[in-house]
C-alpha cells in the first residue's frame, strides 16, 4: 500500500484510480512472494549443506535406491534385490532396503546425479535437486494466491501457514520422494484454480502433468493430487463445462497415473508391497520397543491414537517436549478446526450454485484429504493389528495438498461478515503458524 514519507512523496496521490492502486499491489505481492521464496531456497540449501544424511525423512533408503539403480543400471528394480548404503562409507552393506515407491522419481536422480556408491559428498547436488522441485511447487502455490489477486493482509493469511510448514525446509533439504509429490501437487493446485478460471485446455494439461509427476512420486500423492483435480473435473463435468474432446487426455493421463501401481500389483500382488526389509524393520522395531507384545488397540482407541500422533509430528523432533510445546499443539489443530468450517462454507456454495474457484478446489482438496488419511489410517492399523506398530502417520505424506487447509481458513474467512471476528480470524491465521513454530520448538 502507498506510504506517505517525507523523502518519496510521489507515492502518496490520491487521485490514483482504483485500478492503479490495484496494479501497484499486484507488484508488490509478487515481490513479496519472490522474496520468500528466496529465503526460502536459501534455509532449504543451508539445510542441504549441513544436515546428517541419518537424520530423519528415510534419506539414507532414498540415497541407496537411487545408487542401487546406478549400481544396476536398472529402472525397474525388484525390491527385494535392494540394499542399504553405509551412512559414513555410502558402500552398499547386506541390510535390505525397506522402500516400496515406483521408481520414476529415483531413475531421474540416478541418470541426472553423481555417482553416490562411495561417494557420500556427491549427496549434496540430489540434495539441490530436490530444492528445486520444493520450489518449483512452492512457487506454483503462491501463484494460486496471486492470480486469485488476493489482498494483501489475505495473501499472507494463505501464504505464511505453507511456508511456515516446520518440516519443509529441512525435507526439501533431503533426498526424498516427497519432495517430488509436494511439486506435483502445487503444480496441479495451481493448474485446478486456473482451469475452473479460465476453462483452458491448456491448463487441464497442466493439471494431468502435476497429477502424473505426483503420483510416480508415491501411492499417496496418487490418491490426494488425483483426488483433488478428479474432484474438479467432475463439477466441470456436472456443470456442462468438461468438453467432450477433452476425455481422450484425461483417459490417458489416468492410465499413465496408476500405470507404476497396475506394475506393482502385477509384481507383488499389492500397489504397496511389504517388501523384505519393510518388514524386518517393522519387526525388529516393534520388538525393540515392546509393541509386538502389547495389547492390540480397538479400531476406535487407534483412530484416536492415529489423529493424536498426526498432530504431534507436525513439529517432528527427537527431543523431550514440555508443557509449552505440547499447549502449542492447539493452533495446528484450531487451524484444522478453521479448515473444516472453510470447507463447510465452500460445500455450501457448491450446493446454492455460488461457488467460485476457490470453493471448488477446497472442497476437492479437503474431501481428496480426508479420503486419504482414511485409507492411510486402516493401512496403519492392520500393521498395528499383525506386527503392534504405532507409528505411521506422517504429515510430510500430505504435502502434495499443503494448500488444501489454508485456502479453505479464506473459504471460512470470506463467509465472516462481523468485522471484528475476521480480524480475530486473519491475525490468527497470518500469527498462528509463527508462534507455533516458536512455541512448539523444543530446547535444549
Amino acid at each position: 500500500m502507498p506510504v506517505h514519507t517525507g523523502t518519496m512523496p510521489a507515492l502518496v496521490n490520491f487521485n490514483t484510480s482504483s485500478q492503479d492502486q490495484a496494479a501497484f499491489e499486484a507488484k508488490a505481492n509478487w515481490r513479496v512472494c519472490a522474496f520468500v521464496l528466496l529465503l526460502f531456497v536459501v534455509a532449504a540449501t543451508l539445510s542441504a549443506i549441513r544436515k546428517d544424511v541419518t537424520f530423519g525423512f528415510d534419506e539414507v533408503a532414498h540415497a541407496s535406491y537411487v545408487a542401487h539403480l546406478q549400481h544396476s543400471g536398472e529402472t525397474w528394480p525388484a525390491f527385494e534385490d535392494m540394499r542399504m548404503l553405509d551412512p559414513s562409507s555410502f558402500r552398499f552393506t547386506g541390510e535390505e532396503n525397506y522402500l516400496d515407491h515406483p521408481s520414476p522419481y529415483y531413475v531421474l536422480l540416478a541418470r541426472i546425479g553423481p555417482t553416490l556408491e562411495g561417494h557420500p559428498e556427491a549427496i549434496l547436488l540430489d540434495r539441490l535437486f530436490n530444492v528445486a522441485l520444493v520450489a518449483i511447487g512452492l512457487a506454483a502455490l503462491m501463484a494460486v494466491g496471486l492470480v486469485a489477486k488476493l489482498p494483501r493482509l489475505t495473501l499472507y493469511a494463505y501464504v505464511v501457514p505453507i511456508v511456515g510448514i516446520p518440516l519443509l525446509a529441512p525435507l526439501a533439504g533431503a533426498i526424498n520422494n516427497d519432495n517430488a509429490a509436494f511439486a506435483g501437487g502445487g503444480i496441479a493446485t495451481l493448474a485446478a484454480f486456473q482451469l475452473l478460471s479460465t476453462g483452458s485446455r491448456a491448463w487441464l494439461m497442466v493439471a494431468l502433468g502435476g497429477v502424473i509427476l505426483a503420483s510416480w512420486a508415491k501411492f499417496t500423492a496418487l490418491l490426494l493430487v488425483g483426488g483433488l483435480v478428479g474432484g474438479v473435473l467432475l463439477w466441470m463435468l456436472w456443470h456442462g463445462r468438461l468438453p467432450s474432446r477433452w476425455a481422450g487426455l484425461i483417459a490417458i493421463a489416468a492410465l499413465l497415473a496408476v500405470a507404476p501401481y497396475v506394475a506393482l500389483f502385477v509384481q507383488y500382488g499389492s500397489p504397496t508391497p511389504r517388501t523384505p526389509g519393510q518388514i524386518a524393520l517393522i519387526k525388529s522395531g516393534a520388538l525393540a520397543i515392546g509393541w509386538d507384545r502389547a495389547e492390540r488397540m480397538t479400531p476406535a482407541s487407534y483412530a484416536a491414537h492415529f489423529v493424536s500422533e498426526f498432530v504431534v509430528e507436525w513439529m517432528p523432533t527427537l527431543k523431550q517436549r514440555n508443557a509449552l510445546n505440547y499447549t502449542a499443539l492447539t493452533i495446528p489443530i484450531m487451524a484444522a478446526l478453521c479448515a473444516f468450517g472453510g470447507f463447510m462454507v465452500a460445500v455450501q456454495r457448491i450446493a446454492h450454485e455460488k461457488a467460485g474457484p476457490l470453493d471448488i478446489v477446497v472442497a476437492a482438496g479437503i474431501l481428496a484429504f480426508a479420503g486419504t488419511f482414511l485409507v492411510h489410517g486402516i493401512f496403519s492399523y492392520e500393521l498395528h493389528t499383525e506386527f503392534g506398530w504405532q507409528t505411521s502417520a506422517y504429515p510430510r505424506y500430505y504435502l502434495p495438498l499443503a494448500a488444501a487447509v489454508p485456502l479453505a481458513g479464506l473459504s471460512l474467512l470470506g463467509a465472516i461478515q462481523q468485522p471484528s471476528a475476521r480480524a480475530m480470524l486473519l491475525v490468527f491465521l497470518i500469527a498462528g503458524p509463527l508462534l507455533f513454530r516458536i512455541l512448539g520448538t523444543p530446547f535444549g
